[in-house]
């Protein structure tokens, strides 16, 4: 029986690019770990690993900083009988990691799942028990600065969408080479945040930037080409945004100090868990909110008053259980809304009137009333929005 021969290919093999500092300190910490735990069993101790406590109770809200700060609560997981599997299995992740990041290479989170197929008895039964250990180790080294997608573990995600005043400077992959992107020329499509966005630079003259949460209002301000007149960057998210797309906001207003306005739904889920997670993080990452929250962000509408001053109320529908739950929730235990009364006074306004407004009931006057009326009346005085 005839075998088949390996021909080799003449490719050029990859030449890898030098470790980024952030690199460096990647490898240097996940080394560090290993040795802590080898050491630890050299000498017949219990080797454990000790990781922030990701939970509201462990946030406190920085209302000077503008986002949650994570308190001193630590978790401590300690190698013994019932826990070997799981130790196992986060010492083979960062072990993948650090193989990654040598070789300038990632993993999605669902191929990191499957790569522990070879791992015998430590191998994954399903892939939210690999996610939960891959946030475990984000966790552990995030006060070195170092992130999931700094692991090299990426999410099997769309980014947001971005339009207008804008140029990108990225890389190329293979050559390292820069590579320009204007997002005033993507036809009549728009630019999709990557995964890993760490490494962007921008360039833009723009006089702010504008998140909008429904793909159909951003797809008509991008239609219109609003973002020309009003010398800005739209990006929409599309629902809550991604973790790149609340990282490329983060870094863009960082580097060009640029106003950032909300343009949400009038509802508690936009409020509190959309614009909220975006202004100032999450309990539950806590650790992560110094990369990933925007301080600089101010909510512009949909507002409760909206709907009064743009005689919107035919255009409502009745606030839901879980719609009154959620807001009480909010004024109740969120320390963000807590430590603004001009919140306390917009989401109780919301209650006593019982409705919630999409940003698409706008449409009421008009397609383009956003466009031609909205918009520029709420833009004439951002020191109006909400915190």
């Amino acid at each position: 029986m005839a075998t088949k021969k390996n021909k080799s290919k003449d490719t050029k093999p990859k030449v890898r690019k030098p470790l980024t500092d952030l690199d460096k300190v990647t490898v240097r910490e996940i080394i560090k770990c290993a040795e802590s735990v080898h050491g630890r069993i050299d000498k017949l101790d219990k080797p454990e690993l000790k990781f922030p406590e990701r939970s509201l109770r462990n946030a406190r809200y920085d209302k000077k900083g503008g986002g949650f700060q994570m308190g001193r609560g630590r978790v401590e997981r300690t190698l013994t009988v019932n826990t070997v599997k799981t130790f196992a299995q986060t010492l083979k992740l960062m072990a993948l990691s650090k193989e990654m990041v040598e070789q300038d290479d990632f993993a999605t989170k669902r191929e990191a799942y499957y790569v522990s197929k070879n791992w015998g008895d430590a191998k994954f039964t399903e892939q939210p028990e690999s996610d939960t250990v891959m946030d475990d180790i984000e966790a552990l080294f995030s006060l070195e600065g170092v992130t999931r997608e700094q692991l090299r573990f990426r999410p099997e995600e769309h980014g947001g969408s971005v339009a207008g005043e804008l140029i990108v400077i990225d890389r190329d992959r293979e050559t390292g080479q820069e590579e320009r992107i204007d997002c005033t020329k993507q036809g009549s499509g728009s630019y999709s945040i990557p995964a890993s966005v760490e490494h962007f630079r921008f360039e833009t003259k723009a006089k702010f930037v504008l998140v909008i949460e429904t793909g159909g209002m951003f797809a008509r301000l991008h239609e219109h080409k609003w973002w020309r007149t009003e010398n800005c960057i739209i990006i929409g998210t599309g629902g809550v945004p991604t973790r790149a797309t609340r990282r490329f906001i983060r870094k863009l207003s960082d580097d060009k100090k640029i106003p950032v306005y909300c343009f949400n739904d009038c509802d508690p889920y936009g409020i509190s868990n959309i614009y909220r997670t975006l202004k100032v993080g999450s309990g539950n990452a806590v650790h992560l909110n110094q990369f990933f929250c925007v301080p600089q962000a101010r909510y512009m509408g949909v507002t409760p008053q909206d709907i009064l001053d743009f005689e919107l109320e035919d255009a409502t529908h009745p606030l839901k259980d879980v719609d009154i739950k959620r807001a009480k929730d909010a004024l109740k235990n969120d320390p963000f809304f807590q430590a603004h009364k001009e919140w306390q006074k917009a989401i109780e306004q919301m209650l006593k009137m019982g409705v919630r407004a999409e940003q698409q009931a706008l449409a009421k006057w008009g397609l383009n009333f956003v466009i031609d009326e909205y918009l520029p009346a709420k833009l004439k005085d951002p020191s109006k929005f909400l915190p």
